[in-house]
């Protein structure tokens, strides 16, 4: 295979739109999108409100949709495929794919964004799928005129749980301080809707069903007294974390878990390889923010390769060993 120009290791809203930059420059950018979860969380999100020039409102999945139809217009070539190992000293960056095939690159724009975030318990996993889910829009459906709860405090929380409403007859927010964090319109959307009650300085202690989830055992925060809520499916909203894992001992971190960055730029600790959107971001996590970030990604990578003597491809490209996975 050819070394490529720019090799995106990610599909949300910072990996397309680092694409469309990218290719728009005319670097024939390869998009690594991931076999299962392509195009990142937003399709999981229900109706996006707050991306400029949707002023009615659209739905994550097309949203996405339009982002990868933007990015191939332009000339982005798209992998369906998971990237399992990656090698990103040196000139030409080599990126394993799980289905066996080796991607070169002079340049590599990180973006595999977040996971979400799970409360450690012992039956969390056991149940998931089983009425423990992390997704309302793809699992909301089965709780029709059921009793479900929802954990966190955040836009998220209160997002999955107004969405919730749709279907279960009564959702239960639980939350670990007397207060929300999310935001004030999130907020109010949640507080003023009847079906939506609040189990304040409340965290989850257990997860009781032997088949499917049938209740949770609540402690109080305060006064550490432990009672039963009878339900039938939990929904986990407490956040995310970067996915990092591919780039450990590799590139450097911040405290935060996040990769770490030159200032306001993308340009990560090894030369030729920059990191965009959530994976670089924990404190506004908004697809517009995700987008920019993007764009800052495309740009660097642009003036990377500008500046590289024009014969380093034929100079550092090497046999590729076989994989290992």
């Amino acid at each position: 295979m050819p070394v490529r120009q720019v090799i995106i290791i990610g599909s949300g809203p910072a990996g397309y739109t680092a694409a469309i930059y990218a290719a728009r420059a005319n670097l024939e950018p390869l998009v690594i999108a991931s076999s299962v979860e392509f195009g990142g969380e937003l399709m999981k999100t229900t109706e996006v409100e707050n991306f400029p020039g949707f002023p009615e409102g659209i739905m994550g999945p097309d949203l996405m949709m339009k982002m990868q139809q933007q990015a191939e217009r332009f000339g982005a070539e798209i992998v369906y495929d998971d990237v399992v190992k990656l090698e990103l000293e040196g000139p030409v960056k080599r990126v394993h794919l799980g289905g066996g095939d080796v991607h070169e690159a002079l340049t590599v724009i990180y973006a595999t964004g977040s996971a979400y975030r799970k409360l450690g318990l012992e039956d969390e996993t056991r149940l998931s799928g089983y009425g423990v889910s992390w997704c309302a829009t793809c699992d909301g459906a089965f709780f029709r005129q059921k009793h479900v709860a929802v954990v966190g405090g955040g836009d998220s929380a209160m997002e999955e749980a107004t969405f919730l409403t749709k279907f279960a007859d009564k959702v239960t927010v639980i939350h670990r301080k007397d207060s929300l964090r999310a935001s004030k319109t999130m907020q109010d959307r949640a507080l003023s809707n009847p079906k939506i009650e609040f189990a304040w300085n409340s965290e989850v202690a257990h997860i009781y069903g032997d088949e499917h989830v049938r209740g949770v055992g609540l402690k109080n925060t305060v006064d550490g007294t432990e009672t039963t809520l009878d339900l039938d499916g939990l929904f986990i909203a407490i956040g995310s974390d970067p996915r990092t894992h591919l780039i450990h001992g590799q590139l450097d971190l911040t405290d935060q878990g996040t990769v770490a960055v030159d200032g306001r730029s993308s340009r990560t600790s090894l030369p030729g390889v920059f990191a965009a959107g959530d994976v670089l971001d924990i404190t506004y996590r908004q697809a517009v923010t995700a987008a920019g970030s993007g764009t800052v990604a495309a740009l660097d990578a642009e003036h990377y390769l500008a500046a590289l003597p024009h014969d380093t491809e034929t100079q550092t490209a090497q046999p590729v060993a076989a994989v290992t996975v």
